[in-house]
């Protein structure tokens, strides 16, 4: 289904997003974890590039899979790094011909060891400069574009960040997912500076339960600049133990989840991390067992 019918029909949009396994074990894992939450009915799943696009070819092998084997709506990433046009080009014919609709369109991370992004010969080098190509070349694929609510680390000026945003809209996005965060209010803060922006395209909320305090730091890693909470902290710190920590994690999500629904958010997308079982707890939580209870 195109991503502007997933919103269509849906009040809130729910999604989870997987990243492609890199072993035959995680591959298993993985896809244990997709039967597990298929009966969630989810609007749609999405699937991730690797650091500096590592994952490629992984990425298109579990999108196919998906897109194949189940019946649920997927949105492929695609980013600019390590590709010129002509291999973007060639990506999106093979999805179309395979009936993949829908992109999200990254710049991308540069790979690691390389602190700047530095476009290939024949490349783009922005994240708007894709979805232009993908709508010029691909007019019926749906695309969405990423969010920062707490600010893109390599774009300090707020102001100027959101102009970058609008430009990727004005250039066809269908829709703006946003990065993980943990206080309501600054997603609040960030959609009506979109709405001054006039950028009126749906915003997907962001949502990545704490399930240890490892996960927590690689969290950290991976959204440079998210920002956690002390009240958030604190209770983190009085769990005396791992599932205690889960626990606090979970609750804390839902108690998001719940605010978001309250305030007619379009969108809620859950980064799972390939696991399952933080994703059921928090429909649980919430007394649903399917995503459409929640429209």
């Amino acid at each position: 289904m195109h991503i502007s019918k997933v919103f269509e029909s849906h009040k809130t949009a729910f999604s989870f997003e997987f990243f492609p396994p890199k072993t035959e074990k995680g591959a298993e894992s993985l896809y244990n974890t997709i039967r597990e939450l298929i009966p969630l009915k989810p609007s749609y799943v999405s699937v991730t590039y690797g650091a500096g696009g590592s994952t490629r070819k992984l990425t298109h092998d579990l999108v196919m899979k998906i897109q194949h084997e189940t019946d649920l709506t997927v949105v492929s990433h695609l980013t600019c790094v390590g590709s010129t046009a002509d291999e973007l080009h060639a990506i999106l014919t093979k999805y179309r011909e395979s009936g993949i609709e829908n992109i999200m369109a990254l710049r991308g991370d540069p790979p690691e060891g390389l602190g700047k992004f530095e476009p290939v010969e024949g490349g783009f080098s922005y994240g708007g400069d894709l979805v232009g190509f993908i709508k010029k070349h691909f007019p019926d694929m749906g695309v969405g574009v990423a969010g920062y609510v707490e600010g893109h680390p390599e774009t300090p000026n707020r102001m100027q960040e959101i102009e970058y945003l609008k430009a990727k809209v004005d250039a066809g996005a269908d829709y703006i997912c946003t990065q993980l965060f943990f206080d309501n209010r600054d997603f609040y803060d960030f959609c009506e500076r979109c709405q001054i922006a006039g950028i009126t395209v749906p915003i997907v909320a962001g949502i990545m339960p704490i399930t240890s305090i490892k996960a927590m730091h690689r969290m950290a890693d991976l959204a440079a600049g998210a920002r956690f909470p002390a009240t958030l902290l604190k209770a983190l710190s009085r769990a005396d133990s791992d599932e205690g920590v889960e626990n606090v994690g979970v609750h804390w999500s839902t108690q998001q989840v719940m605010d978001l629904l309250d305030n007619n958010v379009r969108g809620i997308h859950f980064y799972t991390l390939n696991k399952s079982r933080a994703t059921r707890q928090i429909y649980e939580s919430l007394g649903v067992t399917t995503s459409d209870q929640l429209e």
